[in-house]
């Protein structure tokens, strides 16, 4: 089904319609060697559509420089970055574009020995990429045609035929100036590379310097677009931007500027056109996170990840651009102008289905570092629960922070140790367990959710407080209807803001506590809208927003078919919860708001049957318990009063959210 909506949104876009979302013109797929030819399904057409695929091995075990093969030179032949060599050829079917991405064959870079690699996809697509070649003439002002249907932000010209730099042009410069991707150089002057002369939105002209237009020599350009104020034409719609070229000026502090984008990157690449410093490339998917170590990788070097510039906080993402939050040359240094190239954090469109946003599993625990596969899509928010609660529920995770958890049940502030952090980032399909908690070895075992960012589904939002009124943007693109609120830095409560509770604005619960709604302190929160959200309590509300600690909110809302959040009115017996699904439900959570009561959750990979499920309280450290409480639904559930969960008293409120 998923694949059905992509194609009809880039028919669509090609007559004018609905745009083409992210996913179908950008990936960041990474990938081990294990020894088998391999095949790489990101979603991406290259086979019809033409485009490129970068490769770089991240711990270079057996190669190191990066690689780049597109569909104009041939499918054999290579360039790296971070050399001057011209084409290589590296025999057939090293790499090969494919309708959904790209095969690597085994033996060779790409694809060797044990190598763990980072792949970054752009498919050709009006007002985003494409991809060029011509012959040079020698003849000064040379213009070479292109499709990208645009003014490019940035071009990247490499000759194929002999050794030579790779010359760059980003609209932030001017067409006097170049920079070189394979060196750290500064920008330089010299007017016979671009010729000083600005691209247009069909043409780029070139000088007669060897490295852009030798007679007889051959080139490739790679030229990426700048989208503005939505004209980018992406999106369900057709007026999103997906990609942004600009510069900044830093200031080399943890505290830098703050550069917006008008969306979240999931990719940056940066270069300090000032002064000598590696081009930095860093990604959500390999490690881009709010307040801690990014993992960064350069492309004028062959260096194994993070061994040039290091795991370093370099930048933080942010729901409308990114935040400099280290003193790192290559990103900022202070007084230094610094060049960058932003792609949007995707998707655009709402799922379809719930099992494209959500999973649920079990599994056992081993003291072991133990990779979980099959979840069907990279995690964003993963929640771990032992069974036996001693060992405790609600491991909390994100990818947005990196690898310290939050507990559920505790007001504790985040906690980061390699014996007990999940890894996020690097896993495309799961996430690797730590060597402890929570993956002891315990007999009962274990239940994990794992949620993925999507439009009308979930957001994540990582932000610091002000101690003052404070709207935060994020990017669900719908109200948010359920906001849960975490200080990061501090122990305090989980504070609950929905939109299911007596006033959006007024009530609140907590998901560490089992207490009834309170509005005891009068109006605390921003009435959410589709693009933001806030704080407008000024006390003493160190839970959500004091000056300077730092808190991360978890977005849910209503996706028809897909989740619900929503509230119903106990009978005493029994009822139907009809959340608009045709299929029942796979997790549900249940709040009393009236009264105490427990954060109850219930899934189908431990059962929802007619008769006995097992159930869990993400607010306690109790044990497993099985009962009647619930029943499955095709439209959603049934709950069922019995003393032991009191999920449905006579007259009694309750909230729940469920997936489908």
């Amino acid at each position: 089904m998923a694949t059905k909506k992509k194609m009809l949104q880039a028919a669509a876009g090609n007559a004018g319609g609905a745009g083409l979302d992210i996913t179908d013109v950008f990936s960041t797929y990474l990938y081990l060697a294990d020894g088998t030819d391999r095949t790489i399904n990101n979603g991406v057409n290259l086979t019809d559509e033409g485009g490129l695929t970068w490769i770089k091995s991240r711990n270079n075990v057996s190669t190191s420089d990066h690689l780049l093969f597109d569909t104009e030179r041939g499918d054999n032949f290579k360039l790296s970055s971070n050399l001057t060599a011209g084409s290589q050829d590296q025999g057939a079917g090293t790499w090969s574009p494919t309708t959904s991405g790209f095969t690597v064959l085994n033996g060779h870079p790409p694809n060797y020995n044990t190598d763990n690699y980072a792949s970054w996809t752009f498919r050709k697509a009006p007002k985003f990429f494409d991809v060029v070649t011509y012959t040079g003439d020698s003849v000064a002002g040379r213009t070479v045609s292109h499709n990208l249907g645009s003014v490019p932000g940035m071009i990247i010209v490499k000759a194929t035929s002999k050794a030579t730099n790779w010359n760059v042009y980003h609209r932030s410069l001017t067409a006097a100036d170049h920079i070189f991707l394979n060196l750290s150089n500064a920008k330089a002057t010299a007017t016979n590379k671009w010729n000083d002369t600005e691209p247009t939105d069909s043409v780029f002209t070139v000088g007669t310097h060897g490295d852009v237009n030798t007679s007889g020599s051959t080139y490739v350009a790679y030229l990426f677009a700048h989208n503005d104020s939505g004209d980018g034409e992406f999106g369900p719609d057709g007026d999103q931007d997906i990609i942004k070229c600009g510069s900044y000026t830093g200031n080399g502090s943890t505290n830098g500027p703050e550069i917006d984008l008008g969306f979240e990157p999931q990719w940056l690449m940066v270069k300090n056109a000032t002064a000598s410093s590696n081009w930095m490339i860093i990604d959500q998917m390999r490690g881009f996170v709010s307040g801690g170590d990014d993992a960064t990788l350069a492309a004028d070097s062959s260096a194994a990840e993070n061994a040039v510039i290091g795991a370093v906080p370099a930048a933080s993402p942010l729901p409308t651009g990114f935040k400099l939050t280290g003193a790192v040359t290559a990103s900022n240094a202070s007084g230094a102008t610094h060049i960058y190239m932003a792609i949007r954090r995707g998707q655009l469109a709402p799922p379809e289905a719930g099992t494209e946003v959500f999973h649920a599993l079990t599994r056992s625990g081993n003291n072991t570092a133990t990779e979980v596969t099959g979840v069907g899509f990279p995690v964003d928010l993963l929640i771990a629960n032992s069974r036996t609660g001693g060992y405790y529920p609600g491991w909390t995770y994100d990818r947005l922070r990196g690898e310290p958890y939050l507990l559920t049940p505790s007001t504790g502030a985040e906690v980061a140790g390699a014996s007990t952090s999940v890894t996020l980032a690097g896993y495309m399909d799961g996430y690797l367990l730590p060597t402890s908690n929570p993956n002891r070895s315990v007999s009962s075992g274990y239940f994990d959710y794992a949620w993925k960012r999507a439009p009308s589904f979930f957001d994540v939002v990582a932000y610091t407080g002000t101690g003052s009124p404070l709207t935060l943007n994020h990017n669900l693109g719908v109200a948010p209807e359920l906001v849960l609120y975490k200080s990061r830095s501090t122990a305090e409560y989980w504070f609950v803001q929905s939109s299911e509770l007596t006033s959006v604005t007024d009530s609140y619960v907590f998901v560490n506590y089992d207490n009834a709604e309170s509005s005891a302190i009068g109006t605390i929160w921003r009435t959410p809208d589709a693009t933001t959200f806030g704080i407008d309590y000024t006390g003493n509300l160190t839970g959500c927003n004091t000056s300077g600690a730092t808190y991360i909110a978890y977005l849910f809302a209503t996706l028809a078919g897909v989740s619900k959040v929503g509230s119903y009115t106990g009978n005493g017996s029994s009822q139907t919860i009809n959340a608009g699904f045709t299929s029942g439900a796979r997790f549900i959570l249940i709040k009393r708001t009236d009264s105490t009561g427990d954060w109850y959750v219930w899934d189908t990979a431990r059962g929802i049957v007619a008769g006995n499920d097992p159930h869990m309280s993400l607010n306690t450290t109790a044990d497993e318990v099985s009962d009647d409480s619930i029943d499955p639904d095709s439209s959603g559930f049934i709950v069922n009063q019995i003393a032991a969960t009191n999920i449905n008293v006579s007259s009694a409120t309750y909230i729940y959210y469920a997936v489908a």
